[in-house]
């Protein structure tokens, strides 16, 4: 007898203020789980230092690199998500916390055919395929269309931003923009409910593409605030992400759980520690 697909959970609607409020709460759970925490932003920090190593002389692919970087940030955060979860729940937000989030998958997993388990590492995998697929066009274009070579930060201000007359930074813009929306629209809440909930990749990002539809102006603002935050951490030499990091993963996990009404979908691991409560808030 075939099962019954589980329903997508409901939507609320939210403020457009809201995302003000899950800003402050994800302060509130990075100095409740203190170094943990703030461990993920030095983490990732040193990984965006990697890339300005990588590509110093090579700002065609640093802009590129950077931005793709936060495509991928919903799939690096994952564990900051399972710690507000913990918090939620009232259990310790340890470091076996983000122990179980990135190595329980491992365990029992291998042979398990349902294959729901997964959809966390599909989904990364995808994000990280859209990040490269970014980062090849970004680098194209301006490689193909810039007037000189583009070998640093003031190069591309110069030839591309302040270029008269010119149309390459807008076509810049225009494009990641069209890249970006659809991404943003399919992992908002994506990340979380997958890490929170059994449902399939699908469910997910059709949640997600939801909760922005019913959400747009909330959500507007809430991309504004993840944009204008994360490229002011990236301002001073990349220090400012390690406070920036995790503040914006915890509200993540608000912005989910303010969004998303998953009472009805069972919870993805039960066993595995901060289960979801029967209420699902």
């Amino acid at each position: 007898m075939p099962s019954v697909p589980t329903p997508l959970p409901a939507i609320r609607a939210v403020a457009v203020t809201d995302p003000l409020a899950w800003l402050k709460l994800g302060w509130r759970d990075t100095r409740r789980a203190g170094w943990v925490s703030v461990a993920h932003g030095v983490v990732l920090a040193a990984f965006g230092t990697a890339i300005l190593a990588i590509a110093r002389d090579r700002f065609w692919l640093l802009a590129g690199a950077l931005s793709g970087f936060l495509v991928v940030a919903p799939v690096l955060a994952t564990s900051l998500y399972a710690l507000s979860r913990a918090i939620e729940h009232g259990e310790p937000p340890s470091i076996d916390v983000v122990r179980r989030t990135w190595l329980n998958w491992q365990r029992d997993r291998i042979g398990d055919r349902r294959g729901d388990y997964w959809c966390l590492i599909r989904f990364g995998v995808l994000l990280a395929v859209a990040a490269t697929g970014w980062v090849l066009t970004s680098a194209a274009l301006i490689t193909l269309l810039a007037p000189v070579a583009i070998r640093t930060p003031m190069d591309f201000v110069q030839h591309v931003i302040l270029a008269r007359g010119g149309w390459l930074f807008e076509a810049w813009l225009a494009l990641g923009g069209v890249l970006a929306a659809p991404i943003f629209a399919s992992s908002v809440v994506s990340m979380p409910l997958l890490l929170d909930r059994r449902v399939t990749l699908r469910q997910a990002v059709l949640t997600s593409w939801q909760a922005v539809a019913t959400n747009p102006a909330a959500m507007v603002a809430w991309a504004a605030l993840l944009m204008t935050l994360t490229l002011a951490g990236m301002a001073p030499l990349l220090l400012g992400l390690i406070p920036v990091i995790p503040v914006l993963g915890h509200a993540s996990w608000h912005a989910y759980r303010a969004m998303v009404d998953a009472s009805g979908v069972p919870p993805r691991d039960p066993d595995g520690g901060a289960a979801a409560s029967p209420a699902g808030r």
